[in-house]
């Protein structure tokens, strides 16, 4: 029994590595070459998968692209100019960490400026006054009650509760 578990635990610890979508077919020879191409791969970004790089990707634009980007190498381009062809070619999308520019200020400052605008707001809740009995958004101290009210209530107290059906059995 003990044999089954540790069989199903190390089957699940196996299946849940990281999946790696590089085919055999698409790895250079040089080395070198395949080192800058995964390192340049893991900075773009799959276009069907979008929060994926194309060096994780299964989909086959990823597989396009991958190629492309090992064809360019192979011809001599250098890192920069593999990636400048591909933003000229798809836009900044491309790429999983776009440079700070006009076009993409909102998607580098959205984030700051929502977690800011929340510290800001737990802070002003923070310092809110607590209220003080009788004071604004104080709860009304409740009446007391009159003689007749404490006569109905030392009645209803003293009362036996009434008997559910099942009990009178």
């Amino acid at each position: 029994m003990k044999l089954v578990r540790l069989t199903i635990v190390l089957l699940a610890v196996l299946a849940a590595q990281p999946a790696l979508a590089v085919q055999p077919d698409e790895i250079l020879a040089d080395p070198v070459l395949e080192a800058r191409a995964r390192d340049l791969s893991k900075e773009l970004r799959c276009m069907v998968c979008q929060n994926q790089s194309i060096d994780d990707s299964d989909a086959p634009l990823a597989r396009d692209l991958r190629l492309l980007v090992r064809e360019r190498l192979t011809a001599g381009d250098s890192d920069r100019q593999v990636l400048d062809f591909l933003v000229a070619r798809y836009g900044e999308f491309v790429l999983l960490r776009p440079p700070f520019n006009r076009h993409t200020a909102l998607l580098w400052l959205l984030g700051p400026l929502v977690l800011l605008a929340a510290g800001f707001g737990l802070f002003r809740l923070m310092r809110r006054p607590v209220a003080s009995p009788g004071g604004v958004g104080a709860t009304p101290a409740a009446a007391p009650l009159t003689d007749a009210e404490v006569r109905r209530l030392r009645e209803l107290l003293a009362e036996e509760p009434p008997q559910s059906p099942a009990a009178r059995r």
